[in-house]
């Protein structure tokens, strides 16, 4: 296609003398893009459904692996994990996330991770005074790469020595 455009312009440019043969030429060229655009058109057609027989055989994605994570998705991940939470600014209505130690993971990350399922916030608190985001448990199984115990079997008996857990109230 692009070598009969390029020769359809040179001979509609007005270098060559007009006459007879120069119409027919450019008659000739405009069939021969004609067909090119055909095929291209078909071969184009007949690649999308190759595609979407591809695609619909494929597996699914599951962004909720670790595998699937990219090094500043998972970095945000581990962040929120020590505690963060959603602001919105009253003046611009812009949202941002803060976390415990004071970074910034950007709202369309953010977003990512929710629609991922890896993160959930408390929406009972307003946005303007700050909304707490915690891990899902998928988000906690994807940052450790475990899966998560049950309950029964997940409390263990506290060391020796070991700080007391935290409370409820304190976190």
């Amino acid at each position: 296609m692009t070598f009969n455009q390029n020769r359809l312009q040179h001979l509609a440019s007005g270098d060559l003398p007009f006459d007879q043969a120069l119409f027919t030429r450019i008659e000739r060229t405009v069939t021969q893009l004609k067909d090119a655009a055909a095929t291209r058109d078909t071969r184009h057609g007949h690649a999308l459904s190759v595609l979407e027989a591809l695609e619909a055989a494929a597996p699914a994605r599951d962004m909720r692996q670790s595998a699937d994570l990219l090094a500043h998705e998972f970095a945000a991940l581990l962040a929120i994990s020590q505690g963060a939470k959603l602001h919105q600014n009253l003046q611009t209505g812009r949202m941002s996330v803060v976390t415990a130690s004071g970074a910034r993971v950007a709202h369309p990350l953010y977003q990512r991770l929710e629609d991922a399922r890896l993160v959930t916030r408390d929406a009972s608190h307003p946005p303007h005074a700050g909304q707490p985001i915690s891990l899902t448990d998928t988000g906690r199984a994807t940052l450790t790469g475990t899966t998560r115990r049950p309950a029964a079997t997940a409390t263990l008996a506290s060391r020796a020595g070991a700080w007391p857990a935290t409370t409820a109230r304190s976190r």
